[in-house]
């Protein structure tokens, strides 16, 4: 594709203002995923949802997406990628906006799995296209730069939606989520895209297949790692809001304030950390990002616990504790996505991303949010039923979610285990990536 083409290596210039429309685009891309966990107070009593309702919706959206990654991450490493991303926007922005005119259930389902579809482009493409901007020694920063999107995008999206919603309905905050990205689509079309495998320091790309990516023993540890993270990270994004509402008796507007404080304090001064040490400690070590990673996730452990279990109003203890908890979960993916980009050949990045999708979302990922909230109606029915209530009050649903969020704890220490067990095995990986480059050289 003459989109591909590239006379050498990518200036720093055209660089860093790829990077900068990369991130904005990802920024919007979270700030529509988080847009219905903002509303989920309204949404829910409008339709009469059960939290384990609610969970299905996040569940759906991310077994779609995926499945229907696997696809777009092949085709992204095979045609232009610039394109792939801005029909990819077109489609999620759209299926956003079209919640206005939804009145069930069943129908907002629908265009939140239409949602997935198109934001199954933005994570293989973009990371890919990173990957081919900057060389190994320099990925962990502008990865983590991307990966912002995360925390910027749900804490934008926590700030404003509630606060539009409270004042001009849920609906017309979808309207307003979906218009931005659609502003970017021409200032995507006009960057140049690098060819792939520009920022190695061997030109002859190795070649590679999805076979090859799932024979190397890292790939697999870094999977689970994903499945557990995510599976925190999507229960924080769908039920924080409702956590404070209920449990501390804020109203929708201040719980979505209090939720993107968490993501905007945490998630930036996480991704910032693990972008300066990923890159400092990988001209060292060829496990040291995975390592920063297992450890962080550690850390994380006491300070969910302590921060789930405050009491109603003790949010001068509970949001800053929740806060290092994001923070510290956030720091996962500028440190472990730079490292999925040394272990796999430079033509196969896509795939390989659009593969660690799928493998993560249906080994775990995609039920955080459907296991959260079934839990949370285990828990408030129980509850009702100890105090003798046939009917389980919003009194009972805060006991419920409360307790079902102890699940983050339990699941962070597990990711402790699994991102260490990787770090044992990326060294050989890198290594043998390496050895296939300057074979590929040398023929």
């Amino acid at each position: 594709m003459n989109e591909n083409k590239s006379d050498g290596a990518t200036p720093a210039k055209v660089a860093r203002w790829s990077l900068a429309v990369l991130v904005a685009i990802n920024i919007l891309n979270f700030y529509d995923r988080h847009v219905a966990g903002a509303l989920v107070e309204p949404i829910r009593k409008e339709f009469s949802l059960s939290d384990t309702q609610i969970g299905w919706l996040n569940t759906a959206f991310t077994i779609l997406y995926g499945f229907v990654g696997l696809p777009l991450g092949s085709l992204a490493d095979k045609v232009s990628r610039k394109k792939l991303l801005a029909a990819g926007i077109v489609v999620w922005a759209t299926m956003t906006a079209s919640a206005k005119w939804v009145f069930t259930y069943p129908l907002l389902v629908v265009t939140r799995l239409g949602m997935g579809v198109g934001e199954a482009t933005c994570a293989p493409v973009a990371t890919s296209w990173i990957g081919d901007l900057y060389p190994r020694e320099r990925r962990s920063k502008p990865l983590a730069l991307f990966m912002l999107g995360v925390p910027i995008g749900g804490a934008l999206s926590f700030f404003f939606s509630g606060l539009i919603a409270q004042r001009y309905g849920w609906r017309t905050a979808m309207i307003f989520a979906a218009l931005p990205a659609l502003l970017l689509v021409p200032l995507l079309l006009t960057l140049h895209e690098p060819v792939r495998g520009a920022s190695e320091p061997h030109k002859t790309a190795p070649s590679g297949s999805i076979g090859q990516v799932l024979r190397i023993p890292t790939f697999w540890w870094i999977a689970l790692s994903g499945a557990l993270v995510n599976f925190n990270l999507y229960a924080i994004g769908a039920f924080l809001p409702a956590f404070f509402s209920r449990v501390h008796h804020m109203s929708v507007a201040r719980a979505g304030i209090a939720t993107g404080i968490v993501y905007s304090v945490g998630g930036i001064l996480g991704g910032t950390i693990a972008g300066v040490w990923g890159d400092r400690i990988s001209r060292r070590s060829n496990n040291g990002r995975m390592q920063i990673a297992a450890w962080a996730a550690l850390a994380a452990v006491p300070f969910a616990y302590f921060g789930i279990r405050q009491g109603i109003g003790d949010l001068a203890l509970a949001v800053p504790l929740l806060t290092l908890v994001y923070g510290l979960l956030n720091m996962y993916y500028g440190l472990v996505y730079a490292s999925i980009q040394d272990i796999v050949a430079p033509n196969v990045r896509s795939t390989a991303m659009a593969v660690y999708f799928l493998v993560m979302y249906l080994g775990g990922a995609s039920w955080g949010t459907l296991v959260i909230g079934s839990l949370s109606d285990k828990f408030a029915r129980h509850a009702a039923s100890l105090a003798g209530s046939e009917k389980v009050t919003e009194v009972f649903r805060a006991i419920g979610l409360q307790q079902a969020m102890l699940a983050i704890p339990v699941l962070s220490l597990g990711l402790a285990l699994v991102l260490w067990a990787g770090s044992r095995s990326i060294g050989r990986d890198v290594e043998r990536q390496r050895a296939k480059t300057l074979d590929a050289t040398a023929s």
